[in-house]
């Protein structure tokens, strides 16, 4: 019985992982469309959203029934909670992908990206593949130490996302309104993606250690506007 359960578990932590895969793809693919102008990636990320949310679903589902049927306590206890944490962080990590995708695609046949900002923009795709990855790595090895690294990754992508913005309010932004207002929104859904994914290596932590990871007051800001819905 006993077996049946850390079975059980062990497919919870691979979900997990499997997630942290998709939703990694559907950035790079998205990045891709949006600085290319390419609608067919753009469509096959926007579509392939639905088996990030699959994928959650069957977490949930499976993490519900182990806390109904088991009653798990201590370790055991800890990696269902902290799953199910994490599993609402890698779904938005794929929203925010799908996001970007949808600019791309409302944009198309025009890039939405002017060229005066598009290295950033590259940039910060460059480093939230970086970031994802390097949490994939964290949740298959439920590595403490490298969890602990994404923090400098997540402040390298809020120095791009205020690169950005200097660029937005300079003097010589000779865009417009609505490519600023793409550009704001861009660089929001990169800066937020980046930040789900250290919340994800926080839960590793917890997970590892018992002691909650101190939180960043770049996370616990973003903490603050995802429950109001922003």
């Amino acid at each position: 019985m006993r077996e049946t359960f850390h079975g059980e578990l062990d497919q919870i932590g691979r979900t997990l992982v499997d997630m942290s895969e998709a939703v990694a793809v559907a950035m790079c693919d998205a990045t891709s469309a949006l600085l290319d102008a390419d609608l067919t990636v753009a469509e096959r990320v926007i579509s392939q959203d639905v088996e990030v949310d699959r994928l959650r679903d069957d977490l949930e589902l499976r993490a519900f029934d182990l806390l109904a049927r088991q009653q798990p306590v201590a370790v055991d206890l800890r990696k269902v909670i902290t799953s199910l944490k994490a599993v609402a962080d890698l779904e938005r990590m794929g929203d925010l992908a799908l996001h970007v995708a949808k600019v791309a695609r409302m944009r198309y046949p025009a890039c939405a990206v002017p060229d005066d900002v598009r290295g950033t923009i590259a940039e910060m795709g460059e480093v939230a593949l970086s970031i994802v990855n390097k949490t994939k790595q964290v949740l298959e090895g439920q590595d403490v130490h490298l969890a602990e690294q994404l923090e400098r990754e997540d402040d390298a992508m809020d120095a791009l996302h205020r690169r950005l913005f200097s660029h937005l309010l300079s003097e010589d932004w000779a865009h417009g309104i609505e490519p600023a207002i793409d550009i704001t929104l861009i660089g929001r859904y990169y800066e937020r993606y980046a930040d789900h994914a250290v919340s994800v290596a926080r839960q590793t932590i917890y997970l590892v250690t018992g002691e909650p990871a101190p939180m960043s007051q770049a996370i616990a800001s973003g903490a603050t506007e995802t429950a109001l819905g922003v």
